[in-house]
């Protein structure tokens, strides 16, 4: 599909991707917050099936955007706006997010360090896909969000396949594009840890704050002024770039 450019006063559209065990619903406080600011945000409505599955779902939300976009990936969904290729994205955000290198699988970050204490135990049923123990919510997933909040987050939740997590992948986009990263200081599902790990490694522009692994549920106001962090250097970047055309 081709795409008409977005004006040079335009900002950059958001696509924001969910992880493991949630679904687009677990970034509604962030969306409202960017609709507030006047973003254009959309949530990608990933299968968790496989990884080719994923990406296919993010690059069909990335045709229903035109101009420079910035990707927004949460927990196992790192992986997932990392595996484009579009010319069109021109910046990365990780929430507590998994950024394998190339070659890495998606476990091969998150068993990279020793777990925590309360970290659910995880293991595929018949079919083939994980889900998340709905103790977990409140024990590692989200503890610090209210009752209702968790039980909503448990209802919804997808299960992932195992093949998310086992495919080896690309070279991730990080490479080629600027990054930021949210570091969640009191994440029980990715240890902190792991998150500075790759933080570093990405180069990326990192912010840290006291929170659990699902911020964009209960720190939405940090997570989206990262965002808008990242869309306003990404919309400088671009106004220079049209002028010097």
């Amino acid at each position: 599909m081709n795409h008409t450019p977005a004006p040079p006063g335009h900002p950059p559209s958001v696509i924001l991707a969910h992880g493991a065990w949630a679904d687009g619903s677990s970034w509604s406080k962030v969306i409202t917050r960017l609709g507030e600011r006047g973003i254009h945000t959309l949530a990608a409505p990933l299968p968790l099936s496989s990884p080719q599955d994923d990406l296919a779902a993010l690059e069909r939300t990335l045709g229903r955007t035109e101009g420079p976009v910035v990707l927004v990936g949460h927990a196992y969904a790192g992986a997932v706006v990392g595996a484009t290729r579009s010319d069109r994205v021109a910046g990365l955000v990780y929430v507590a997010a998994l950024a394998p290198d190339e070659g890495e699988t998606v476990a091969d970050v998150y068993y990279r360090d020793q777990p925590h204490p309360r970290a659910p135990a995880l293991a595929p049923d018949a079919d083939g896909y994980i889900w998340l123990p709905e103790s977990a919510f409140g024990e590692a997933f989200a503890p610090d969000a209210t009752d209702e909040e968790r039980a909503l987050l448990a209802a919804v939740q997808r299960p992932i396949a195992g093949a998310c997590i086992s495919t080896p992948v690309g070279r991730p986009l990080w490479r080629d594009r600027p990054s930021w990263y949210l570091v969640a200081e009191h994440d029980r599902m990715i240890p902190t840890g792991t998150q500075r790990f790759m933080a570093e490694r990405m180069n990326a522009d990192v912010r840290s704050g006291p929170t659990d692994h699902s911020p964009l549920v209960t720190a939405p106001g940090a997570v989206t002024d990262l965002i808008l962090e990242a869309v306003h250097t990404v919309h400088s970047s671009h106004v220079v770039g049209a002028a010097d055309r």
